[in-house]
Parts: structure tokens; sequence; C-alpha cells
């Protein structure tokens, strides 16, 4: 994968719900409990309970949102020992879940520190423009509407599971559609892992595309070992909404600025002006 570190495409106006949704998902998992400690290598059994209790609560669960079909037990966020020793005490839940807002709220929650920080770069890159383009209110609700396609359609391929889904991926894939519609030249400067890591400058539908490309070859089963634990199919459908929603804004879109160029040898020296 290339990492964007910077896209040459200045916004005309501050993008604070881009900075607030980035604030908010920093402030969920600084919150969430028992997680300090799992990102630490793993924690105590305590923390861990605690966590799966709270993921249990607040994540989407693909069999929930299709079937409704609730567990009877979950855990309780307490440790018991039983038969096999030490382990996460169940019961019966205790409190009433809204499967259709535990999208919502699946969307602030994150698994590590590796996955918050991916998907905040991506959105304080990207969301800027969109977001600039759109208003305020519009991509707020364009980012809520994304993240409820992807996970939804997620839940669709995957109607069975009972694993939690959390992460603000998919709401960030349809902010990367729809910069891919209205931006597809802007240039971005990438990392590129070659033996070291490589600066360029690189087009944004380039770089887009590649990343999209590897998110339906991945949610196809290729080119990952299992399953994994990342949901590309939450990303895919996310991103077609994206480009789905932005296309009616593409006409009349003010182009990127174009970058300077990089000037080698005689065209880099000052001209005198006579």
């Amino acid at each position: 994968m290339v990492i964007p570190v910077h896209d040459v495409n200045p916004a005309r106006r501050t993008p604070y719900v881009t900075y607030a949704l980035i604030a908010a998902n920093v402030l969920v998992f600084l919150a969430t409990p028992g997680l300090a400690g799992s990102v630490a290598g793993g924690g105590d059994l305590a923390q861990l309970c605690h966590l799966q209790a709270f993921m249990d609560q607040y994540a989407a669960v693909p069999r929930e949102l299709i079937h409704h079909q609730m567990p009877r037990v979950v855990p309780t966020g307490a440790v018991g020992v039983g038969p096999h020793g030490a382990g996460c005490v169940v019961a019966p839940p205790g409190y009433d879940k809204s499967p259709p807002l535990s999208v919502l709220t699946a969307m602030f929650l994150h698994g590590g520190w590796l996955h918050l920080l991916g998907n905040m770069l991506f959105l304080l890159i990207f969301g800027n423009n969109v977001e600039d383009r759109m208003g305020h209110i519009r991509f707020l609700l364009f980012y809520v509407v994304c993240g409820y396609a992807a996970g939804y359609g997620f839940a669709l391929l995957n109607d069975t599971s009972g694993a939690p889904l959390i992460g603000a991926s998919g709401a960030i894939a349809g902010v990367l559609g729809a910069y891919l519609v209205l931006y597809p030249r802007a240039r971005v400067w990438v990392l590129v892992p070659f033996l070291v890591f490589l600066p360029l400058r690189l087009p944004a539908w380039l770089v887009l595309g590649f990343w999209f490309g590897l998110q339906a070859v991945y949610s196809s089963g290729h080119g990952v070992s299992g399953a994994g634990t990342v949901a590309y199919a939450a990303h895919v459908v996310g991103f077609v909404a994206g480009m789905l929603l932005a296309w009616p804004l593409k006409p009349g879109t003010p182009p990127p600025p174009e970058p300077r160029r990089l000037l080698f040898g005689r065209q880099a020296r000052p001209r005198q002006v006579w």
C-alpha cells in the first residue's frame, strides 16, 4: 500500500466537520474501557472482558442488523472461574440494544491505535476538500449515509456473522469515493515502501483507484490469509456509495490548482529579465 501524506488541493474554508469527526473518534477511543491494555500488548483478563462487553453492546453485528437475532447471553465485563479456568462471565443482556443505532456508534469505535490513526489520516487528507465542496451539513449527512451503506452492505453479505463490526473505514471509504469523482486529477504526495519510503506525487485517480482495487481483491478472499479481521466488503460498498452520492456535484466543481513542476538543470536557474 502507498501511504498518503498530503494532497495539493487547498480548501477554501475551514473543514470544521472533518476536524470534529477526527476529535470525536479520538475521544471515543481514549474513553473506550479496557482498550489501553489491549493496545499495549494484550492487557489482563479483566481489561479484555470489559472491552468485549463494551464492544458487544455498541458495535454493529451483521446477524443483529439483518435478522434481528439478539444474543441470549453477552459478556458482562466481569471475570469468573469455571471448570476450564478463568474467563469472562456471560449473562442475559441488561440493556436494550438498537441494531440500526449500533451502526452509528460502531463508526466511532476502533480496535487499536493503528486502526484509528490510519482512518484519521485518510479522513484528514481527503475529507477537507469533499466537505468544502458539499458544505458542512451536507458533508456530515453524507458521511453518516456512507457509513450506514457500508455497515448494512457488509451485513447483507455476511448475514450469519456474529462478529462485531467497528471502525470509521466504511464512512471514510465513501469520502475517498467522492474525492475520486470530484478531484480525480488532484495531486497527492504519498510514501511508497520500496526498501525505504519513497515520496512520490501521484494523481488522485491512481492513488484512490489502486486503494479501491486492493479492497475489491481482498473482499473476494484473494491476497489475504483466511477471512481476516478487516471488513473489506464494507470499504467497497462505502466507496461506491460515496461515488454515487458525489456524482451530481461533479459538474461545476472547480479543478484543483496545477502543482508547480519540479525543475532541473538550466530550468532551475533564475532567469534575468531585460
